[in-house]
C-alpha cells in the first residue's frame, strides 16, 4: 500500500464543484454526483447538489464509490498566487475530496495516493513531454520533499517551537515554508509543489517515470532529504540555510551548474565584486541555454512566458519602489536613496538587503522577502546588481536590477537538469550532480 496525502487546492467562502460518478458522503450512505456548491454558515456548511441542500457539520468528506473513471472538479482554481502568471482555472481530480474551515474560508482538500499524487505534480511542474530520464529524477526529488515535510510537520508539532522571522538590530529576517500549512500536508501552488489534477498527468512518459522510480528518495544519513528544486539556479545552486531555516544540509549547499573542473568552481559569489562580475557575465551553465527545443519540452505553456529566466534586468522608478515597499511590506523610508546588498549567499543571491531611504532605513531578508519587496509579483531571484539611475535634488529617480536565476536556486536547477539529460545523463547522474552525497532508497 501507498501512503495517502491530503493535498490544500482551494480556499474560499463558497467552492463550486462537479462531481462525476457517485460520490458517498462519509458517515451516511448517501450518495452525491451532478453540479454541488458548498458555502460557509458560521462553523457548519451549507452543501447544495442538484436541487437538494442540507447543513453539514465540518470537515467533510465525499469519498468515490469507484476508483476508476469517478473524479471531481474544483471550479475557479487559482494557480501561481501573487506570481505574474497568476490565473484561474477548472481542475479535474481522482481520489477523494474532502472540507474543512479555515479561519472564516473553506478550504478543499483532495486526500490521494501519493503516487498518483507525484503523476500530476511532474506534469504540473514541467512539461509531461520531457526526456524521461528528467522526469525520473523529478518524481524522486518530488517524493522526497514530500515525505520530508510530512516528517517534518509531525517533528514541528511534538517540539512547538518553530519561527520564521529574526529580528536583527536594524530590521529582520523572514523565510517562507509549509510550516504555515495546518490543515493538510502540501498545498497545491508554486509555495510547495505545483499540483492541479489529472488533466496534467495523462502523459504515458510520466506514468512510466513514476512508475520506474515508485517508492524511491532521497536520503542522507538513513533520514528522507529535504530534496528542493527551482526553475533556473542561474550557475550556482544557493545554500538551504541562506533561504529557509538556519539548518544546514550538507546535500543542499553550492554546486556550480557545469560540468566538473569548471573554473566557476572556485569563484566565491558571497564576495561583492566577484558575485558582480558574474552576474553582470553569462557563463557556461548547463542552465545558460537558447535551444527552444528543450526550453519547450521542459516548461508549461504559462512558464514560457518567462524568457529571460538566465539573465534578466527590470528598472523600478523613484515613485513606483516607494509604492512597493508601503504596498508589500508596509514600509514607509521616503524616498528610497540606497539599495546595499549586506549580505550574500553562495549563489550571489542577497540575503540581507539594507534599504536607505530619507525618513529611515531598514534591513530585510531572507530572499524571497526581498523579492516580494521589489516586485508586483516576486523578483526572477534575489541575484541581483543595483544600477542607481540619475539623481534629482540628491533623490535617485531610479533603480536598474540586474539579476541571475529564476527561483530560490537552492537544490536541482529544472533548466540544468533538462540539458544534462538531453546530453545523456540519467537520472541517477543528476540527482548525484545536484544532491552530492545523498543516496538512493527506496520506501515501500
Amino acid at each position: 500500500m501507498h501512503p495517502e496525502i491530503r493535498v490544500g487546492i482551494l480556499s474560499s467562502p463558497r467552492i463550486s464543484f462537479s462531481l462525476k460518478g457517485n460520490f458517498r458522503l462519509a458517515g451516511s450512505d448517501k450518495l452525491l454526483c451532478g453540479d454541488c456548491r458548498l458555502s460557509l454558515k458560521g462553523d457548519t456548511a451549507i452543501l447544495s447538489c442538484q436541487s437538494e441542500s442540507r447543513e453539514l457539520s465540518l470537515p467533510i468528506v465525499l469519498k468515490p464509490v469507484e476508483t476508476d473513471n469517478t473524479v471531481f472538479t474544483l471550479k475557479k482554481v487559482i494557480i501561481g498566487i501573487d506570481f505574474h502568471w497568476q490565473r484561474a482555472e477548472d481542475q479535474t481530480f481522482k481520489g477523494s475530496l474532502s472540507f474543512i474551515k479555515e479561519g472564516d474560508k473553506l478550504r478543499a482538500l483532495n486526500i490521494i495516493d501519493i503516487e498518483d499524487y507525484l503523476s500530476s505534480v511532474i506534469s504540473s511542474e514541467m512539461s509531461a513531454s520531457s526526456s524521461p530520464e528528467l522526469l525520473k529524477a523529478h518524481a524522486v526529488i518530488s517524493r522526497s520533499w514530500l515525505l520530508a515535510q510530512i516528517q517534518k510537520g509531525s517533528e514541528l508539532k511534538t517540539r512547538g517551537n518553530y519561527h520564521s522571522t529574526v529580528k536583527t538590530a536594524d530590521g529582520y529576517l523572514k523565510w517562507y515554508d509549509r510550516e504555515e500549512h495546518e490543515g493538510f500536508d502540501v498545498c497545491a501552488d508554486d509555495h510547495c509543489q505545483r499540483y492541479q489534477g489529472i488533466s496534467r498527468a495523462s502523459s504515458e512518459a510520466v506514468k512510466e517515470a513514476i512508475k520506474a522510480s515508485v517508492g524511491v528518495v532521497l536520503s542522507y544519513k538513513a533520514k528522507i532529504c529535504d530534496a528542493r528544486f527551482s526553475k533556473c539556479c542561474g550557475g550556482v545552486t544557493e545554500s538551504f540555510e541562506n533561504v529557509w531555516e538556519p539548518t544546514a544540509h550538507p546535500y543542499l549547499t553550492k554546486v556550480v551548474d557545469a560540468p566538473a573542473g569548471s573554473k566557476e568552481a572556485t569563484l566565491n559569489l558571497t564576495r561583492q565584486t566577484e558575485a558582480e562580475r558574474w552576474i553582470r557575465n553569462k557563463q557556461d551553465s548547463y542552465c545558460n541555454v537558447a535551444d527552444s527545443r528543450i526550453i519547450n519540452e521542459v516548461l508549461n505553456g504559462y512558464d514560457r512566458e518567462t524568457s529571460d529566466f538566465y539573465r534578466w534586468q527590470t528598472t523600478l522608478t523613484q515613485e513606483k519602489i516607494q509604492g512597493l515597499l508601503d504596498k508589500k511590506l508596509g514600509l514607509n523610508v521616503g524616498g528610497v536613496l540606497e539599495l546595499v546588498p549586506i549580505k550574500r549567499g553562495v549563489s550571489g543571491r542577497i540575503i540581507s538587503l539594507r534599504i536607505v531611504g530619507t525618513k529611515s532605513s531598514i534591513t530585510i531578508g531572507k530572499e524571497l522577502e526581498i523579492r516580494k519587496a521589489l516586485s508586483e509579483s516576486h523578483l526572477y531571484s534575489s541575484a541581483f546588481v543595483v544600477e542607481t539611475g540619475q539623481k534629482l535634488e540628491g533623490l535617485p529617480q531610479s533603480f536598474t536590477l540586474i539579476g541571475a536565476g529564476w527561483g530560490h536556486g537552492v537544490g536541482l536547477c529544472q533548466i540544468g537538469a533538462a540539458v544534462m539529460a538531453a546530453k545523456g545523463f540519467d537520472y541517477k547522474a543528476i540527482l548525484n550532480h545536484y544532491f552530492a552525497g545523498a543516496k538512493l532508497e527506496k520506501l515501500y
